[in-house]
């Protein structure tokens, strides 16, 4: 049979048209690969439950992820331990930690300094129950404290290293996290706990107006967010730039006042040297590399 020219020329086209439509296709695809935003793991140490630190936090990472290059997702730990395992780990791109997380991490594996709250001391606390006779630290003596974990730099380090400089001895019970803190001082298990005010002020007000702050430490430079190195450094910039943007909007301003924060500020290694002035050195106990 005969095919007339008209059919080839038709079905040549037709051809041509189908491949044309899958290379443009497959161009659309990979364009749309290349400019996917970077998905960044944003651990925040778990100073409260997991679900506290979600609702707070899970808003302001969506919001500093519009319109940007990456997508920041919300993630934490089991308890503060753990969250000390991680960052060892390099498992979080970007982290929320304590300064002196920060003082360790930032030599190995290397997490960078990005931003850190303006203006912001912080200092941790001993509360005790409201209706407790305690009127000083030397009341305390011999008694039960209960504080977040080892590590946790104003809430245990710096109410411990002060207590042992005043001779004062304690039995110590870690908890875990700042919110277990507050329970077990209400509760009355334990006679006293430490803790920081903003932790404090953002408790449930049930737990807080049962408790009263005993006693302050002095000041120090506050909590870093910090970078891990394998971050993209234009992701990194882009990022530094939003978060310090971010309390210029009503929207922002909002919700870091949800936090308890002030406005950011771009942040640099020499910044926590206040911290390690104090000679804390290392942890005490080798990180173990396997979570449990």
């Amino acid at each position: 049979m005969k095919i007339s020219p008209w059919f080839n020329t038709h079905r040549l086209f037709s051809i041509a048209l189908f491949l044309g439509g899958v290379f443009a296709t497959q161009a659309s695809d990979t364009k749309h690969t290349v400019n996917q935003p970077s998905i960044l793991t944003f651990g925040v140490v778990p100073q409260q439950a997991a679900s506290t630190l979600a609702r707070k936090w899970s808003p302001l990472l969506a919001a500093l992820s519009q319109n940007a290059n990456f997508q920041l997702h919300f993630a934490t730990a089991p308890d503060i331990p753990t969250f000390e395992k991680r960052l060892a780990k390099g498992v979080y791109d970007i982290a929320y930690m304590n300064p002196y997380h920060f003082t360790v991490f930032n030599e190995s594996p290397g997490y960078q300094a990005l931003v850190k709250e303006q203006g912001k001391k912080i200092t941790g606390i001993i509360v005790v129950q409201k209706r407790a006779k305690a009127q000083s630290l030397s009341d305390l003596d011999g008694q039960l404290l209960a504080f977040p974990a080892p590590a946790a730099f104003a809430a245990s380090v710096l109410p411990r290293a002060n207590l042992k400089i005043k001779g004062i001895n304690n039995q110590i019970k870690y908890v875990g996290s700042h919110d277990s803190v507050y329970l077990a001082v209400a509760q009355g298990l334990v006679a006293g706990g430490g803790g920081v005010k903003r932790t404090f002020k953002t408790m449930d007000k049930e737990v807080t107006k049962q408790l009263r702050v005993l006693w302050e430490t002095p000041g120090y430079t506050p909590h870093a967010v910090a970078i891990h190195p394998r971050v993209p450094v234009g992701v990194r910039e882009e990022l530094m730039i939003k978060f310090i943007q971010f309390s210029a909007t009503q929207e922002g301003s909002m919700l870091l006042q949800g936090l308890g924060f002030n406005p950011f500020e771009a942040a640099k290694s020499s910044d926590w040297n206040d911290v390690r002035a104090l000679g804390l050195g290392g942890f005490s106990q080798p990180l173990e590399t396997n979570d449990k």
